[in-house]
Formats: structure tokens, C-alpha cells, sequence
């Protein structure tokens, strides 16, 4: 055949040899390399994680091994393949199994004659008898799947009529091992009228590399849908610790449950979006022997079980050393060193009220944590916050406590952070103070829960938060 042109560039001239060779000695240095590293991975094959490295090692393994072959017949620069009418092509001798010719073959249809080339391997990829004829452009889809048929007539057609290069993968069905994927890389060449003369392919049995990359792909949705499930399973466990940890009531509480001057309790747990996990925010309220009721709201560091797990185990100090009598300042001290003790390092915050109803005082303390809101008359005001730093920031930390006295009517609100989306601080705060009109007309505390609940607690939440709200009796 006279020489040809590709359509758009002149035909490359093969590499020289050092540079190739080089290429070839630094690809088997890194395919050892990799090998290395994957025999360090543990086998095991119920383990998700491990089964999805393994696949990945696999996958780069058998493609820098393609990489070394394709470099090596660069090197060698093999002649032309021979058309199967050539004796010596009659029986094409068998390819080493590790040689790239037993992956990759090639053809060439020529347009203007009709006649068509087909390397030996070609034949092989395919599974046609080597003494037979190669097939034409027009009989190559009856090789093909038949929803495979229309890609590879589409791309031979773009390929002639609009000379655009092909590069597109098809299934044939093969007599001996069934079904194999091939790759197919092609090319028109343009006669000196520019009018395509024919067109050369390359085409790969790509089947064991698309099987290790559709077992990669299994492997990391099956560890995916694990780690899905766990995160899930998790998030059900946090759930149910935090509502077993919670207080159980649910409306009003009226606390102490005998006597004038009790505490109308209300309270309410906002959940975070569906997306986020569950945070260490906390309420509770309790009547203590003495007659008097304590009245606490916190938040942990953390996610998940550790925080709920977290929030149970403060929950449970803040009780016991409650129900001996320690005041809310040195009750903070106490839970400060039990943060700071902790394996697992944890930061919180934290209010606590003792109320005695007799004399409808109020004795408070707080550790980094929002103030109480006391609303009366219609209007509400923080109360004036004594000195208190975080708990678990720093060993052997004081608390401050203020004293309050309260008038039949009034309400305290108290509250985590993130009860107001979008706002923290001095702004949460006069968003909250806003509610006084609504609160004083109000029956009861369970209302005022639900006025809160129905203004800050539909949108999209990036954290959990709890509002506990007690009302004075008239």
C-alpha cells in the first residue's frame, strides 16, 4: 500500500532505546515497590478494608505491569504483522504468556482495496480461527454483544465519516471462554486527497483489568455501606442512651411535688438535622430531701456514644453530690475535677440552680455556660453571672455563686448553646429575650417550651441544644 497520513499528524518515529530502556528499569523498580507493600497487607478476607486494598494493589500491579510490556515492544519496535494469506502467518506461533502480544492486537481495514489486516493476536482476542479470513468493518458486530452493536457501529462510522479517533470498549462472545471485554483504539488515514483511505486499530483484551477494577469498586461500596451501617447503628445507640439518660417527663413537672412555691417545669430537647450526630447537651431536674430542687442544663465536647456515654456519667455526679448537699459552686468544682481526671480528654459547660421554695430564693453557679434568663412583667434580663471557666480546662478551678429571689410569676429560662440557629452570644440571647410578650401570656411552662420549640426549633440545625423553662407559682 502507498503510505498514508493519520488524519491529523504524521506517523511518530519509535523512541530511541536508552530512554525507553530507562523507562522500562524505573517501571519495574516501582511495580516491585508496590508488591512489596501489598504482601504487607493483611489477607483477610472478611475484612472490608483489607480486601479493598488488596484489590487496589492488585489493579496497580496488573496495569504497571501492561506499562512495562508497552514500553518493551517500544524498545524491540516489532515488525508489521503479516495478513493471515502469509505462510508465515498461516499458524501464528504461540506468545509467551507473559508477552504483551498476548493482550494486544492490531488491524487495518483498507477502504479503497477492500483488503483487511489482522495481526495473529487479533485473532486470539477475538476467538476466530486463525486460518480464516478477517473479518470486514461490516462483519466485526457479529462478534459483538447485541447491546453492545450499536456503540462499535457508531464509533467505526464516526471514525470514517467525520474522521474522528476511535477509543470506546465492546463484549464478544468468544467459543472457548465466553464472554470477553475489548478495548479498541483506531484511527482513519487520510489518502492525498484527504478522503480517509482505511483505518488501523489497536485492540486490547482489557477482562481481567476491568474485573479488578469492578472488584475495587465492590469493595469500596461494600466498606461504604459498612461504614454507612455503623455510623447508623451508632447513631441509634447515642439516641437511645441520651433518652434513657434524659429525664423521662415529659409536659409540665411541678417540683417540689408538695407545698406552695413550686417550680412549673417544662423542657425540650431540639435534635440536630438528620445528617449531623447527636451532641452532650443535657437538662435535668431534681427534688432534693431537703425540700429544695435543683435545676441544671450542660453541654460536652463530642459526638455520638462517647458524649451520650459522657453526659450519663455527669448526670449521674451531678445527682449524688446533689443529693448530699453540695451547693451548686463547689458541685461545679467537683464535676471540673472529674472532667480533668477523664482518659479521654473533655471540655463542658454547665449552670446549676438550687431553689428553695420557702423563701423563693435562688442559689446559682456556672461553669463557661449562658446565663439563666429570668423573665418578669413582661420583660426579661441574663442574670449577673458569677465567676466560673469551663470544666476539664484547667486542675483545681473555684466557681463563684449568685443569689436570686424570685416573685410568684416569674420564669427562668435556661439553655444551651445553639438553641438559636445562626446565632450565638449577646445575639442568641436578645432573640430570646424577644419572647417575653409570648411567654407572659402563657399559662403554663409547657407553653412557653412549645413557643420556643415552634420559633427556633424547624430549620436546619448543625447541632443538637435543650431549653429547660421553670415558672414560679402564683
Amino acid at each position: 500500500m502507498p503510505s498514508h497520513l493519520s488524519a491529523d499528524r504524521p506517523a511518530a518515529q519509535p523512541p530511541a532505546r536508552g530512554p525507553v530502556d530507562a523507562l522500562i528499569s524505573q517501571t519495574r523498580r516501582l511495580q516491585g515497590e508496590v508488591d512489596a507493600v501489598r504482601r504487607g497487607t493483611p489477607g483477610d478476607a472478611a475484612d472490608p478494608q483489607d480486601r479493598w486494598r488488596r484489590a487496589l494493589y492488585d489493579l496497580a500491579l496488573h496495569q504497571l505491569d501492561d506499562l512495562g510490556r508497552h514500553l518493551t515492544q517500544l524498545r524491540d519496535d516489532p515488525p508489521a504483522a503479516a495478513g493471515p494469506s502469509d505462510p508465515l502467518c498461516a499458524v501464528p506461533p504461540a506468545p509467551r504468556h507473559d508477552s504483551l502480544l498476548s493482550r494486544v492486537g492490531s488491524a487495518e481495514w483498507d477502504l479503497l482495496t477492500d483488503e483487511v489486516n489482522w495481526s495473529g493476536e487479533l485473532y486470539r482476542i477475538l476467538g476466530r480461527d486463525p486460518a480464516a479470513a478477517p473479518l470486514t468493518l461490516d462483519e466485526l458486530p457479529s462478534l459483538v454483544l447485541d447491546e453492545d452493536r450499536a456503540a462499535l457501529t457508531a464509533m467505526v462510522t464516526g471514525c470514517l465519516v467525520d474522521a474522528r479517533p476511535i477509543d470506546g470498549e465492546f463484549r464478544v462472545v468468544r467459543p472457548d471462554d465466553g464472554v470477553r471485554t475489548v478495548h479498541m483504539m483506531g484511527e482513519p488515514v487520510l489518502g492525498a486527497d484527504g478522503s480517509t483511505a482505511s483505518m488501523w486499530a489497536v485492540l486490547r483484551d482489557v477482562s481481567e483489568l476491568r474485573r479488578c477494577r469492578r472488584e475495587v469498586s465492590e469493595t469500596r461500596d461494600s466498606l461504604h455501606h459498612q461504614r454507612h451501617a455503623a455510623a447508623r447503628t451508632e447513631h441509634r445507640l447515642a439516641v437511645e442512651l441520651q433518652e434513657a439518660v434524659l429525664p423521662a417527663w415529659r409536659g409540665s413537672l411541678r417540683l417540689p411535688h408538695a407545698g406552695p412555691r413550686a417550680l412549673d417545669l417544662a423542657a425540650a430537647r431540639l435534635p440536630p438535622s438528620a445528617h449531623t450526630r447527636i451532641g452532650g447537651d443535657w437538662y435535668d431536674a431534681l427534688e432534693l430531701p431537703d425540700g429544695t430542687t435543683l435545676l441544671s442544663v450542660g453541654d460536652l465536647t463530642g459526638h455520638g456514644v462517647g458524649a451520650a456515654s459522657g453526659v450519663a456519667m455527669l448526670l449521674g455526679a451531678v445527682r449524688g453530690m446533689a443529693m448530699t448537699g453540695t451547693a451548686p459552686g463547689p458541685l461545679l468544682a467537683c464535676l471540673d475535677r472529674l472532667l480533668d481526671s477523664t482518659v479521654q480528654p473533655v471540655l463542658g459547660s454547665a449552670v446549676c440552680l438550687r431553689y428553695r421554695p420557702e423563701t423563693r430564693s435562688l442559689l446559682w453557679a456556672q461553669a463557661g455556660h449562658p446565663a439563666p434568663l429570668l423573665f418578669r412583667g413582661g420583660t426579661g434580663r441574663a442574670l449577673d453571672a458569677p465567676d466560673g471557666m469551663l470544666l476539664g480546662a484547667t486542675s483545681g478551678a473555684s466557681y463563684g455563686q449568685a443569689e436570686e429571689t424570685l416573685d410568684a410569676g416569674d420564669l427562668l429560662l435556661l439553655h444551651t448553646d445553639g438553641l438559636v440557629p445562626g446565632h450565638a452570644g449577646s445575639t442568641a440571647v436578645h432573640r430570646l429575650l424577644q419572647l417575653a410578650p409570648r411567654f407572659a401570656g402563657a399559662r403554663t411552662a409547657q407553653d412557653c417550651v412549645r413557643v420556643v420549640v415552634g420559633e427556633f426549633g424547624e430549620g436546619e440545625r448543625d447541632d443538637d441544644a435543650c431549653v429547660l423553662v421553670a415558672r414560679v407559682a402564683r
